[in-house]
Formats: structure tokens, C-alpha cells, sequence
């Protein structure tokens, strides 16, 4: 790469080390796993970001899934405008709140209440809380390689940037919170039954994102929702979907419509406000009615329900509502997915791709990846090359082996065509080197 082709990037990352602790608001963007420069980003527009720069990216993080519809979608922006100009904040309820409620709703069923907060983190934080106030319980069941938010007590065995920077479970955490959160393989239901034989009374609620997507894109093994449904309520506990990445992506109604399985509570994220900071949790109205004001457990925030998160939300779950959307992000997906199959097939490299909907990972494994255990096995420096490779020739991929990679509808053919391209150049160059 040209040396100076980060210059601007460099400088920025220099001075908001200064200030910014590791000169980041969030780890994975410091790209140390990736041994890159961190991009400062000036704007977006369609499917392609614009860094200091001035150099353009085809863009496959989309703000970490939100951004289902490409940056700056006209139909948002015009939205937005019109909401700050009646104001940005006011700490008081407005009708969008209700509005984009009832859109929710009626996509997906299984929530019949629910509560606006700011962020996945919470969403998820709030609605274990609840569950262990629901069942008079104080343990739950996670999965390892989940990625839960940052809460207390659900940094054990966690993805995402944990697992990106090889962490350890993060210090801070008092062992009192942690001991009350316990750990089961994905896609394996025996290692759930035996926590459960040895916990039978204790256990509040089952943690699951049921696309795993912080470990990298590890779909459900045929009947494991099913089975993890039946088994929770037989121990009278609630099934808790982490619907934070998956919900409006992977289908209209999420992966609970997707896999036909309904949870007791879901917790959804970004997608939901356009990419704009927003969460919520909801689900059956006997539950959420524990929720103050109208019940004891506690949860409150002040830009809870912000107008401009709601706005960006109805406007982007009502374009996801047309026909034939999900029919062409599954599409575009799928001719990415059979690019990098291919020009790997056809240069002697041995990877994985999974893939569910418009969520995708390209695995440097030499097996099929079920769980964390065998996404571990991945090799993160073959990836790396991958990454800065993809970088030098305009394509911006989740800087990590264990994140997923996002197609929006602003994709088009020829954004497929330059990275299929891009993929057997790589791939050229990985062969050549193996021979």
C-alpha cells in the first residue's frame, strides 16, 4: 500500500490516543487484530464509506447490521431532518414511540409489550433482570462465544471483541455476579440438559442469539431452537432471544420467524432505529407488566424512546416491509458467498463460508464451525492478510475473524463484481505462495 494513503487516518488515531483511551470508543475499531491502520470515517452514502482520506470503501460492516438499507438512505435522511426540526430530545413521551411499537408487534408476535432503551447492552442487561425477578431465580445460561452486550456478569466466555483481542473474562466484574451466570455449548443440547440437572430449581431464563454472530456466522444445528424451547419450559424457565444483530435481518419477523421457534423475550438492537443509538426488550404482556411503572422491577432512561431513533426506525422497518426485500438481500448474499467458495476451490484455500440470510463469515478453517470451540481453531493471522488485502483494493470487512459481515440493499452487481474479483486476487496470491 502506498504509505501515505492513511496519512489523515494516522494523524486522527495519534491525536485521539491523547484522549480516547487506546484512541477508540469501541475495541474491534483499533484493528489491532488485523495489524491495519484504524479509519476514520467522514461519510457514507449507499453502500460505500468515505474515510479522511478520501479513500472509498465498499462498506460489509454497515454500522456492525443496521444499516440494512445503505447509508444515508434518502426516505431516513428526509425523515430525520423534518424530526430535529421539531427538536432532538425531550425526555418525555411522544406518539413515534407508539407508532413503531405496534410495528414491532405485529412483526414479530411473540412480543405483546415492550420497553425502548438505548442500546443492545441494556436490552439484554434489563431483560435478564426481569426474567430473574419473573421466576423468583438468580442463575441463567449463556453460550459460549455470545455476545450478550457489556453488562456484568455476561462477560464470560463472550465473542465479539473479546474473542477478537483474545481477552480474558474482563477484570472488574465481581466474582459474586459471575458465579450466577453459567455456560453451555452452542448447537449441543446435552451441555444445557447437564447444567440443568445440576441446577433444576435455580435457573431464571436461557440467553441465546439464535444466529450465533459474535463468534463469527454459526447457524442452529436442525431441532437445537426446538429442543432448547421444550427443554426451558420443562424446567419452567424463560428462553431469553438476543434478536440484537438477527431481528429484521435475517427475515422480516427475525430468526424466531425464521426458524419458526418462539421465545419468552427478545431483545433487539440498533436495526431498530435506523442505526441510530436504540434497544428494546419485549415480550409476553404477563411478564413485561412487571416492568415499572406498573410493576416492581426497575428501568428507566432518559432518551429512552429519543424521536429521532424512533423516526429512523419507522421509516427503515416500513422499506423493510415492501415485497421482495429479503428475496434480494438473499440473493446478493448469495452470489457473495459462491464468489469466495468458488476463487477458493479454485486456488487450492481451504476456508469455511457461513452464512444465514445477509449475515456471512469466511472462516480460515479447515472444518465446519458449529460452535466456539471449532471457530477458535480458525487461523486469525490468514484472516488478517485477508482483511488488509480486501482493505488495499476498496472493500471494508469486519476487522475480525468472529464479527459477520453485512449485505445491505444499497449492495448492487457491481459491488459484488469488484469484491468477487477482489476475493480471487487474494486467494490468487494465498495459492501461488502455498505451491
Amino acid at each position: 500500500m502506498p504509505e501515505d494513503k492513511f496519512k489523515r487516518s494516522r494523524k486522527l488515531y495519534a491525536e485521539a490516543q491523547r484522549y480516547l483511551p487506546g484512541g477508540v470508543d469501541s475495541p474491534v475499531r483499533a484493528h489491532k487484530a488485523v495489524g491495519a491502520t484504524p479509519l476514520f470515517i467522514e461519510r457514507g452514502k449507499g453502500s460505500k464509506i468515505f474515510d479522511a482520506d478520501g479513500n472509498a470503501y465498499i462498506d460489509y460492516v454497515c454500522s456492525w447490521g443496521p444499516l440494512i438499507l445503505g447509508h444515508a438512505r434518502p426516505e431516513v435522511v428526509r425523515a430525520l431532518k423534518k424530526a430535529a426540526e421539531r427538536g432532538t430530545s425531550f425526555g418525555i413521551s411522544t406518539e413515534l414511540e407508539i407508532q413503531l411499537a405496534k410495528i414491532i408487534a405485529a412483526a414479530m408476535p411473540s412480543i405483546e409489550m415492550l420497553r425502548f432503551v438505548n442500546s443492545g447492552t441494556e436490552a439484554t442487561m434489563t431483560a435478564l433482570r426481569l426474567a430473574r425477578a419473573f421466576t423468583g431465580c438468580d442463575k441463567i445460561i449463556k453460550f459460549a462465544g455470545g455476545y450478550h452486550g457489556h453488562a456484568d456478569g455476561l462477560l464470560t466466555t463472550a465473542g465479539s471483541g473479546l474473542a477478537t483481542l483474545d481477552l480474558p473474562d474482563s477484570p472488574g466484574v465481581p466474582a459474586s455476579h459471575a458465579q450466577n451466570t453459567l455456560t453451555a455449548r452452542y448447537n449441543d443440547l446435552s451441555s444445557v440438559e447437564q447444567v440443568f440437572h445440576r441446577y433444576p430449581k435455580e435457573i431464571a431464563a436461557v440467553i441465546i442469539e439464535p444466529i450465533a454472530a459474535n463468534m463469527g456466522v454459526v447457524p442452529p444445528l436442525p431441532d437445537f431452537l426446538n429442543d432448547l424451547r421444550l427443554m426451558t419450559r420443562d424446567y419452567n424457565a424463560l428462553l431469553i432471544f438476543d434478536e440484537v444483530i438477527t431481528g429484521f435481518r435475517v427475515a422480516y419477523g427475525g430468526a424466531q420467524e425464521l426458524y419458526g421457534v418462539t421465545p419468552d423475550l427478545t431483545c433487539l438492537g440498533k436495526i431498530i432505529g435506523g442505526g441510530l443509538p436504540v434497544g428494546a426488550y419485549g415480550g409476553r404482556r404477563e411478564i413485561m407488566k412487571m416492568i415499572s411503572p406498573i410493576g416492581p422491577v426497575y428501568q428507566a432512561g432518559t432518551l429512552s424512546g429519543n424521536p429521532l431513533a424512533m423516526t429512523a426506525g419507522i421509516e427503515t422497518i416500513k422499506l423493510l416491509g415492501r415485497p421482495n426485500v429479503y428475496t434480494q438481500l438473499e440473493k446478493t448474499a448469495s452470489q457473495l458467498q459462491d464468489s469466495i467458495r468458488k476463487s477458493a476451490a479454485d486456488n487450492g484455500i481451504r476456508l469455511q463460508v457461513a452464512r444465514v440470510s445477509s449475515l456471512l463469515t469466511v472462516f480460515f478453517n479447515a472444518s465446519a464451525v458449529v460452535d466456539y470451540e471449532s471457530a477458535r481453531q480458525s487461523d486469525t493471522s490468514r484472516f488478517a492478510e485477508f482483511f488488509r488485502g480486501l482493505l488495499d483494493r476498496g472493500i471494508y470487512w469486519p476487522p475480525s475473524q468472529f464479527e459477520a459481515a453485512f449485505i445491505s440493499l444499497a449492495h448492487n452487481d457491481k459491488d459484488i463484481r469488484s469484491t468477487s474479483n477482489a476475493f480471487e486476487e487474494i486467494f490468487r496470491d494465498f495459492g501461488s505462495r502455498e505451491k
